[in-house]
């Protein structure tokens, strides 16, 4: 943008998200880094991309462009923010408080992959399950007293 005295002057987010295409390699290793953690996640298109589900909570995931999400404890979010390619999930406007983007460059080794899946877990196995909702049309034909024949 142009700032005082005609002086050009450049926006540099501290983070820059690596992004691609979808990858469904990328994906795979996600599945997989839950699986060694004896988890049992449900993939779930959102956000454009893939979200892994827990216990009916969303812990990590992939978007449309290839980045990585990961919830993690709103209380940790600042100090989390701080480690090697995190960065907000602003994707909104505005950071969301327990949501990371992390850069795909940062996830490249299976170790780090790992440690952000587990960072996820660790606050979402302490959630509430949710139990999935019913289609609207499912819970008025459930709730509606049945016809009388005449």
């Amino acid at each position: 943008s142009l700032g005082l005295n005609g002086i050009v002057h450049f926006h540099i987010r501290p983070f820059s998200a690596s992004l691609m295409a979808h990858d469904p390699l990328f994906e795979q290793r996600i599945a997989n880094a839950l699986l060694a953690q004896g988890v049992k996640a449900e993939p779930k298109k959102m956000f454009g991309g893939v979200a892994f589900m827990v216990n009916g909570n969303m812990s990590v995931g992939i978007t449309n462009k290839g980045a990585f999400m990961v919830r993690i404890a709103p209380d940790r979010h600042e100090e989390l923010i701080e480690l090697p390619g995190a960065g907000p999930m602003d994707f909104t406007g505005k950071p969301m408080k327990g949501f990371l983007f992390v850069d795909a460059v940062a996830v490249s080794r299976k170790a780090a992959l790992d440690k952000w899946v587990k960072l996820s877990l660790e606050h979402i196995l302490s959630l509430p399950k949710k139990v999935p909702k019913r289609s609207t049309t499912a819970k008025r034909s459930s709730t509606q007293a049945p016809k009388k024949s005449t």
